[in-house]
């Protein structure tokens, strides 16, 4: 397969439209729109962004959940070189206020938010100190955030934020300029690692075509096609394949939020035949519904999976019409860097990622030395290609550490490599935990943990869960002379970081399991394991919930 061509965001758009400008581009919930009515759309965008007063390289963040105008935000920004931030919308004010300072911001796009769990007016005017008493929403002065000038809402008005119809007059029929150059910076996607916060990732526009392009090539992907794909457009997973399907000319559809219910409606209303879930949160909600019926899926020739073997046997057992690929990527690589082969083995497939897409390189380096290790010897995987993001934001020596002297990015996950080529992974070198699907960082919970008074030193680790693959668990030493109880941990943390960042199970202890200088946090692992393993035994498993 040849390797990609670099193209910008909007190029692969408006070649699409020019193709097939009557066809059904997208499907999200109980809209549509045409590759025309997208690419116009888009433009409409660009002219209100430009409106703003917002130029090439101004960040624009986007706080809302998936939609046609949020696709649309993100190709009007892209059309006039203005990087896009998705916000995860399940952030709290921690997060939040974070993500806009860290992120330099000069704009953020929202809505109302969602009915029932959050308003976004709310949550913003809690982050960011001041903005419910601003006179002017379109000349913002936070002391937090000096470079937000302005939010807008799709919504209904609110304190501080200018509603979108204001736009209209701003964006006159003002010529576009031409398509930024594929290296030029397209997303500003944060992730956590092992930082104490969420980092800003820059994800240039040749990663997320040249790596559509790829999958596209590996899958035989054609305008025939329906991806169904219920994923947020926040992380870079949900973006990306949208990006494939736009690059193919064929039908994306996608969800605002996942519900078993509303995912069959759009299942069989558009008989999708590539089902990317990705998950086991998702896969299996979907296989335990009364409305799950194998036979009648039989449109679906791929469906994607990440889970263990087991799981994946499971899941590959339940859709027995298609065939269960699985891949491995992380939002430095654009999501994607190895995909299962059609000719891989039923096993190869229930047991490896599969091999580098083209474009990519993939090697197992030895974690200490940074050289190439045998294949089938662990060791910390490795990658350089077309995909790869440009380094993190403010951080320029973070950036040098994570790429070798030859350019391949150190991901911090270990595994192997055979012969073939096939990428098996074996679990996280860094502290970090999946939980989910959603990236946490250990040392970002327990630094929030420490700003209580009651709390001296807080230690996470993650232990096995049925449903989210993996939860955190916190340990805890309070500060002399306090108190504090599991759920009282528990309640700090709710309202102030994501719901998925929360700790399932505290325990408060008064020594450590130490090395010379260092907690050992392998042995407080084993040590929940253990009790839960005992607590399964006589069936009285105990943690705050």
């Amino acid at each position: 397969m040849a390797v990609p061509t670099l193209l910008s965001f909007p190029e692969i758009v408006r070649a699409s439209a020019i193709r097939r400008p009557d066809a059904v581009a997208i499907i999200l919930d109980r809209e549509s729109r045409t590759f025309f009515e997208l690419l116009a759309g888009g433009e409409r965008r660009a002219r209100e962004i430009l409106g703003l007063g917002l130029v090439a390289g101004d960040r624009l963040g986007v706080l809302m959940p998936n939609s046609i105008e949020l696709i649309e935000i993100l190709l009007g920004a892209a059309m006039v070189g203005v990087v896009t931030v998705p916000i995860n919308t399940r952030f709290k004010s921690t997060e939040l206020a974070h993500i806009v300072t860290d992120s330099g911001m000069s704009a953020l796009w929202t809505c109302d938010g969602i009915p029932g769990v959050v308003s976004y007016p709310d949550l913003l005017c809690e982050s960011l100190p001041g903005l419910g008493e601003t006179k002017n929403p379109f000349a913002l002065d936070l002391t937090l955030a000096p470079r937000l000038r302005t939010i807008i809402t799709q919504g209904e008005p609110a304190a501080g934020l200018s509603n979108v119809s204001n736009l209209r007059s701003l964006a006159n029929a003002r010529p576009l300029p031409q398509f930024p150059d594929p290296e030029h910076p397209l997303l500003l996607m944060y992730t956590s690692g092992t930082t104490a916060k969420p980092k800003g990732c820059i994800v240039p526009h040749r990663a997320i075509t040249a790596n559509a392009q790829s999958i596209g090539s590996r899958y035989g992907i054609s305008s025939n096609d329906v991806w169904w794909c219920p994923l947020p457009m926040f992380h870079i997973g949900g973006l990306l394949f949208l990006t494939v399907m736009l690059d193919h000319a064929g039908l994306y559809v996608g969800m605002s939020h996942f519900t078993p219910e509303a995912a069959f409606d759009l299942i069989d209303a558009t008989r999708p035949t590539v089902f990317y879930p990705l998950f086991p949160t998702i896969t299996l909600a979907l296989m335990d519904h009364p409305r799950f019926d194998a036979t009648a899926l039989d449109s679906i020739r791929c469906i994607f999976s990440v889970a263990p073997a087991d799981v994946q046997r499971k899941i590959q057992a339940a859709f027995s019409n298609a065939t269960l690929f699985s891949a491995f990527g992380m939002t430095e690589t654009c999501g994607a860097v190895a995909f299962n082969l059609s000719e891989d083995t039923n096993e190869q497939r229930m047991n490896t990622c599969g091999s580098a897409l083209p474009g990519w390189e993939l090697e197992i380096l030895d974690p200490e030395t940074r050289t190439p290790v045998a294949p089938d010897v662990t060791g910390e995987i490795a990658v350089k290609g077309v995909g790869l993001f440009k380094g993190y934001l403010n951080d320029p020596e973070l950036t040098a550490r994570q790429f070798t002297d030859r350019g391949f990015f150190m991901t911090g996950d270990i595994g192997t490599v055979d012969a073939g080529g096939r990428l098996r992974f074996l679990g996280r070198l860094k502290d970090q935990l999946k939980v989910g699907g959603e990236n946490v960082s250990a040392l970002e919970v327990e630094s929030f943990l420490a700003t209580h008074p009651a709390i001296k030193l807080a230690q996470v680790v993650g232990i096995a869960d049925d449903k989210y693959g993996e939860v955190p668990v916190a340990f805890v030493e309070t500060a002399a002379m306090q108190s504090i109880s599991e759920e009282e941990v528990i309640a700090f943390c709710v309202g102030k970081i994501a719901r998925f960042k929360i700790p399932r199970h505290v325990r408060i202890v008064r020594e450590w399991p130490m090395s010379a200088t260092k907690i050992l946090k392998y042995r407080l692992r084993e040590q929940i394991e253990l009790e839960f393993a005992r607590g399964l035994q006589d069936g009285s498993a105990s943690g705050a919930r």
